[in-house]
């Protein structure tokens, strides 16, 4: 059902400050942010060579990542699988008796869809599914 790691999201307070430290302190290639989900996020990619490290920046502080943000502050938030396709492989899981947080895929990066395990099913660590 997964076909790689796709990647490791760090939530951060600013991207540009993080951006210091992964991009210009560890020489990690940037290689691309955009908004997403309405202009509740920004995620920031870079190149870690065979996955990517995502910066997470909650832009709405009403958003679920910004209550996190704020009760937990920054640092590793999930790992994500990539899959060919997003609804199928929450049908797959759901029938293996995994549950996800939310009942629909949600919007990621460069068109793609994404959708959060629950917790529950993980043994609780933050894991993310993304393709089309």
């Amino acid at each position: 059902m997964f076909n790689r790691l796709d990647h490791i999201a760090i939530l951060v307070e600013d991207t540009d400050e993080a951006l210091k430290i992964y991009r210009d302190r560890m020489g990690l290639p940037f290689l691309f942010s955009e908004i997403v989900n309405n202009g509740a996020a920004r995620l920031t990619h870079l190149d870690l060579g065979n996955a990517h490290l995502q910066l997470v920046e909650p832009l709405d502080p009403a958003h679920p990542l910004s209550v996190h943000l704020r009760e937990h502050g920054p640092g590793l938030h999930h790992f994500c699988l990539e899959v060919d396709n997003v609804s199928d492989a929450m049908r797959d899981a759901a029938a293996r008796g995994s549950e996800f947080s939310q009942a629909a895929p949600h919007q990621a990066p460069r068109g793609r869809r994404a959708a959060f395990l629950a917790k529950s099913s993980t043994g609780g660590v933050q894991v993310e599914i993304t393709g089309a």
